[in-house]
């Protein structure tokens, strides 16, 4: 057995420390800039001023960020359904077959996220596409090509949190308010649209006018470029324009998905009290698919180590009036694949 050079090993323990606790300058500019970040000629610049740092330490430091997988990109997280479709499946993979079929699910374009989670149903993955018809027809190819039982498809039906970026300074999961209840309508969209959304959807160059390279791959002027974002934040078509952390990487390792199945009179009143608690990062209500999975209420909850998740969400249960309705912890065991949506997967070509 070929062991691992005692330096190369401790270099990877220091850079794993490094990423779990930055030094201050670096913690402000992961947490505070996951919202509000500057649309302005040069976004960097900006930043290092209220920092007290240069515009090159800012854009070293998202670069060393990215490279230490600490940051997945800068850019829009888009509302749910506002410029497509998306919806959250799970299998039940043989555990001889998960290598494959993890493999199989990652390599569509349209699957952003794709976690191995604590369930018979252990495979659990969102899907995104520009329309229903090419999503629907994505999920019959996996299914078909992963050989296993069938499909669990949960879309979306109500939200009550989502993408409120993470709060690193606090350690408390989620930063912000509860999103309240909305459900966007897809909008139309423009071939403008679509150039900047294809544009948009990888990130942010980390150069010192990152605008106006969005520019000219999406075939616009600059000034056009900002513009166009701030409106779509504005509508809420773009719920959060900024750095976009992986928390797994900063420390935040235990990661539980708790579902409820809650009679559906009742299911927007806890699902506010539970969009209202500080740790909870995500929470929505999903379709159930019968007669395999009867719930319909969401959260998640993220923390340092198992144990305080654990109790966090027992507290969680009784401050919220949930401990009488059937529910189940699903903590996450790997992940195979996590990256932005990308909506707009057959058009990418013609506009980048």
């Amino acid at each position: 057995m070929l062991l691992e050079p005692r330096h190369e090993s401790c270099a990877r323990q220091a850079e794993a420390l490094s990423l779990e606790r930055p030094d201050a300058p670096t913690l402000r500019l992961l947490n505070e800039f996951q919202h509000r970040f500057p649309l302005t000629h040069a976004p960097f610049a900006e930043i290092g001023m209220r920092l007290g740092q240069t515009q090159q330490w800012v854009v070293h430091a998202l670069q060393r960020a990215q490279r230490q997988g600490a940051v997945s990109r800068v850019g829009a997280v888009f509302a749910p359904h506002a410029i497509g479709t998306s919806v959250l499946a799970a299998l039940r993979v043989p555990p001889k077959d998960l290598e494959r079929v993890a493999q199989l699910v990652s390599s569509c374009a349209e699957v952003n996220h794709n976690y191995q989670r604590e369930h018979v149903y252990n495979l659990w993955f969102v899907a995104t596409a520009a329309d229903q018809r090419s999503l629907e027809r994505r999920l019959r190819e996996i299914e078909l090509q992963a050989e296993c039982d069938r499909l669990l498809v949960m879309p979306l039906l109500d939200e009550y949190r989502i993408d409120l970026g993470f709060d690193l300074a606090g350690g408390r999961g989620a930063c912000g308010l509860p999103t309240g209840i909305r459900n966007q309508t897809p909008r139309s969209l423009s071939p403008e649209d679509k150039a900047l959304i294809a544009a948009l959807q990888p990130g942010l160059e980390l150069v010192a006018h990152p605008y106006a390279v969005l520019a000219r791959r999406a075939g616009m002027s600059e000034t056009a470029c900002i513009e166009f974002i701030q409106a779509w934040i504005e509508q809420g078509v773009i719920r959060r324009f900024g750095i976009i952390v992986r928390h797994r990487e900063l420390g935040f390792r235990a990661n539980a998905m708790v579902v409820w199945d809650v009679p559906d009179a009742l299911v927007t009143t806890f699902g506010l009290r539970v969009a209202s608690q500080p740790d909870v990062t995500l929470a929505y209500r999903r379709r159930r698919c019968l007669p395999q999975w009867p719930y319909n209420l969401y959260c998640m909850v993220h923390g340092r180590d198992r144990a305080a998740v654990e109790a966090r969400i027992e507290r969680l249960r009784g401050e919220c009036g949930l401990s009488h309705l059937p529910s189940h912890m699903l903590f996450s065991r790997r992940c195979f694949k996590q990256r932005g949506a990308h909506y707009l997967t057959a058009e990418l070509a013609s506009y980048v």
